[in-house]
């Protein structure tokens, strides 16, 4: 993409493009999996995203084979006594990235591709739109290392795919293929690994075109639907309808309608 204005020295990439934004998660040579400085790097990233309030869609992938591996375990094996500590620490930082995907008013696409384990899952699921390349295996592992999920995996696989099923996937672990992820509903698109990121790329501009605040209504609409009573998110969807028919952008997309040509949203 366009103008770069973040570094790789903490295994994470930050560009942007107009108000297209794309964070790459950049250990390579390790599967991208997370340790405190990219933990801190990832959040810092989001963070930036999140304060400017420029960008209108965030694309999050990663580089060589994988888009994330989950956790780096050199870090617990190290000292295996202190892991308690550890753990808490880096999850901690972790779900500061996951708090802020779900906090941010734009949406965010995730592309994923390769052997997709461990908190990789829960962050790629916390993303509001998923583009897997069709080498994709999301892999569930935690019962392989004697421990249970974070990055908000079961929270989104329960409310994806309900408690059974969930219960079935993070109990049982076994890799989860492209197509069977497509079928399942949790991810949206399955592509040729060769078109992963011009699809993320196209999709995440086609966003952009859109208007800024009924986009932010709809995420925030779509995730409180799932908590909400009938009576709390009617009267919800009625404060975000009329905040937007307050917008330039609703102004020229009625204006469009009535003049029978594509809406010429503002960035």
């Amino acid at each position: 993409m366009g103008d770069g204005n973040g570094g790789d020295g903490n295994g994470v990439l930050l560009r942007t493009d107009g108000v297209v934004a794309r964070i790459t998660l950049n250990r390579p040579h390790s599967l991208n999996v997370l340790d405190a400085p990219m933990a801190q790097a990832l959040a810092d990233a989001l963070g930036s995203i999140e304060r400017a309030g420029a960008v209108k869609v965030l694309v999050l992938d990663g580089a060589g084979r994988s888009f994330m591996g989950g956790g780096d375990l050199n870090v617990f094996h190290a000292d295996l006594e202190r892991a308690p500590e550890t753990a808490s620490r880096l999850i901690e930082l972790f779900h500061q990235s996951i708090r802020c995907i779900k906090r941010l008013p734009i949406p965010v696409i995730a592309g994923i591709h390769g052997p997709v384990a461990g908190g990789g899952v829960g962050l790629a699921l916390a993303c509001d739109l998923i583009i897997a390349a069709a080498d994709t295996r999301l892999v569930p592992a935690y019962g392989r290392i004697g421990t249970s999920p974070d990055g908000g995996t079961s929270w989104s696989l329960t409310r994806l795919l309900g408690p059974r099923r969930a219960m079935e996937v993070l109990m049982i672990g076994e890799p989860i293929g492209a197509d069977q992820l497509k079928t399942l509903g949790l991810v949206n698109r399955v592509v040729p690994p060769s078109e992963l990121a011009s699809a993320t790329e196209a999709l995440a501009k086609r966003l952009a075109a859109g208007p800024r605040v009924a986009l932010a209504n709809v995420k925030r609409l779509v995730q409180q639907a799932q908590t909400s009573s009938l009576e709390v998110h009617l009267e919800a969807e009625r404060n975000g309808f009329v905040a937007a028919a307050a917008t330039a952008d609703f102004r020229e997309g009625i204006a469009a309608f009535f003049a029978g040509r594509s809406p010429t949203f503002a960035d």
